[in-house]
C-alpha cells in the first residue's frame, strides 16, 4: 500500500511558477512511476507528465511541456511538478498518482494510488 499526499498548491498571477510536491510512503517508492493529474471543475481529469522510477525518463501531456518538469528524488521518496507561466486555464485540483508498472502514461486506469489532491489557482 503507498499513500500519497500532494502539497504545494496555491493562488498565483498568470505568467507566475508554482512547484507541487508529493511526498509517497513505503520503501518501494523508487520502483513506482509517478505521474500528474488535474481536473478542473465540469472536467475530466487529465494526464499531465509521468515519470519512471528507474531510469526517470519522462513523458509530457503536449499542452504542458515545455512549462511544466516534472521530476523526482528516489531518497526522500518524492515527485515534483515544476509549473511555469501558468495560464488561467491551468486552474485546476492536481494529483499525483502512483503505478507498479515500469511506464505511467497518460492512462488513468494504469495507476495504482492517487493522492487527495492540490488546488492551484491562476488569476487573470
Amino acid at each position: 500500500q503507498v499513500q500519497l499526499e500532494e502539497s504545494g498548491g496555491g493562488l498565483v498571477e498568470t505568467g507566475g511558477s508554482l512547484r507541487l510536491s508529493c511526498v509517497a510512503s513505503g520503501r518501494t517508492f523508487g520502483s513506482y512511476a509517478m505521474g500528474w493529474f488535474r481536473q478542473a471543475p465540469g472536467k475530466e481529469r487529465e494526464f499531465l507528465a509521468s515519470i519512471r522510477g528507474i531510469g526517470g525518463s519522462t513523458y509530457y501531456e503536449d499542452s504542458v511541456k515545455g512549462r511544466f518538469l516534472i521530476s523526482r528524488d528516489n531518497a526522500k521518496n518524492t515527485v515534483y511538478l515544476q509549473m511555469n507561466s501558468l495560464k488561467p486555464e491551468d486552474t485546476a485540483v492536481y494529483y499525483c498518482a502512483a503505478t507498479r508498472y515500469a511506464v505511467g502514461g497518460p492512462l488513468r486506469s494504469r495507476y495504482d494510488y492517487w493522492g487527495q489532491g492540490t488546488q492551484v489557482t491562476v488569476s487573470s
